[in-house]
């Protein structure tokens, strides 16, 4: 389905940094700011993710990621250092 465009992909990226990873179960915790597009404040959770995501990523990585609600989970759709 397609969506409204966001305010600005820039702003959508969201400061974070990695306290844990699981690539087998396709999932990353992170301690990260506000998630202004899925209206969440500053907290550390854990989100779905394509483990192909994870490569170059550790724990304890300062990130930029983007997440959103893909099929009712909260999934990050990008991520970088």
């Amino acid at each position: 389905a397609a969506s409204a465009p966001s305010a600005s992909a820039q702003s959508a990226l969201v400061n974070g940094q990695v306290t844990k990873i699981d690539a087998a179960q396709g999932k990353i915790t992170l301690r990260h700011g506000p998630i202004k597009n899925l209206d969440m404040d500053s907290m550390t959770m854990v989100f779905r993710v394509d483990p192909a995501m994870l490569k170059g990523v550790k724990v304890g990585d300062k990130v930029k990621f983007e997440a959103d609600r893909l099929n009712g989970q909260l999934t990050v759709t990008k991520i970088q250092k």
